[in-house]
């Protein structure tokens, strides 16, 4: 890309974020997102006084020279960062997966996000073990979760448990094999001072969700945030082909009128695909689509910032990860209703 063309447009996007008024209480957010804004493969992201670029080429070399001019850039028009951090997802080496410098030598171990403090690791794993992009899903539990008991399921860091607790959840459980993440949730309750009851459980989603149904415990709230494929002796997850699958597992620990929130985000799933599947499991009249959860624009890109579309129609989600908030009747209490 034109050194000048590209200068020109990586500040605009960036420009765009500053400017954003739903970004004023965070200090995670993303400032570039090649994808759609212009140079696939590039992805840069605030974390504090961080900035990690990740690298999402299969051919990593191509971006190099990219990669340094956004250095270049950044360090010379954003005065507030301390380090740099660069993220290689395919190369062959696990720690430049994991991150390495091109710039300081500190990274932050938590940010805030609209009054709610996270413990985070960007060098956990290939991934930043904090996702922007699940911003609004946060702030709508902060505000819809007083008194009730929520399930997080694959919680990884567990940021969406801390969000309810945040909002005044009266208890949580958050499930994960990741034993280190599961850590930083352990250290986010800590930094926010909750005490309500939050337990952890390290195990398989599939053993760890038959483990709860044999207890006949019910929760008001269930998050399912799922990779997009896993497969243990256990069972599988495989969100472009066994999403209603995955559904119906977890339905019968949603607690009567209670929601379950799905969030799928195949990239080649279309959201009406989304859509027609939770219409077909609607027919037997114990689910229904209550919302839609957005994804904010500085993951999406702006209308003026935005070059390029995702490979498969999200509509009527905003994203390839597709947010879905459904209502759950139990057939028991239904029945004991009519009756």
């Amino acid at each position: 890309m034109n050194e000048d063309f590209f200068r020109n447009r990586l500040l605009q996007c960036i420009q765009f974020r500053l400017e954003d008024a739903t970004l004023q209480d965070c200090d995670s957010f993303r400032l570039f997102n090649g994808y759609y804004e212009g140079l696939p493969g590039l992805v840069v992201d605030r974390y504090g006084n961080t900035l990690l670029i990740s690298n999402h080429s299969r051919q990593p070399e191509s971006l190099e020279q990219d990669i340094d001019q956004t250095v270049d850039i950044c360090l010379s028009n954003l005065p507030w960062i301390e380090s740099i951090l660069l993220k290689t997802r395919h190369s062959t080496h696990s720690e430049e997966r994991k991150g390495r410098f091109l710039h300081g030598q500190l990274l932050p171990k938590e940010i805030s996000e609209n009054g709610i403090h996270y413990a985070i690791d960007l060098r956990l794993n290939q991934d930043d073990s904090f996702y922007p992009d699940t911003r609004n899903l946060r702030s709508w539990l902060a505000q819809h979760s007083q008194g009730k008991s929520v399930l997080n399921c694959f919680a990884y860091t567990g940021s969406l448990g801390i969000a309810a607790l945040a909002g005044g959840a009266a208890a949580l459980v958050q499930t994960d094999l990741n034993a280190e993440a599961l850590a930083l949730a352990q250290r986010s309750l800590t930094l926010n001072g909750f005490r309500q009851i939050m337990t952890l459980i390290k195990r398989d989603f599939f053993s760890a969700v038959n483990a709860l149904k044999k207890s006949n415990k019910l929760f008001d709230t269930v998050v399912l945030d799922s990779p997009f494929f896993s497969s243990t002796r256990y069972g599988k997850v495989d969100l472009q082909q066994q999403h209603t699958q995955l559904i119906n597992k977890v339905r019968p620990l949603v607690a009567h009128e209670g929601r379950l929130i799905m969030i799928n985000n195949a990239l080649y799933v279309p959201g009406q695909q989304i859509i027609d599947e939770i219409n077909e499991l609607a027919k037997g009249g114990y689910v229904s689509l209550e919302g839609r959860i957005e994804i904010p624009a500085d993951i999406t890109g702006y209308p003026g910032t935005t070059l390029a579309q995702p490979p498969a129609d999200p509509a009527p989600f905003n994203h390839p990860t597709k947010i879905s908030i459904l209502r759950i009747t139990r057939k028991d209490k239904a029945s004991a209703t009519v009756n």
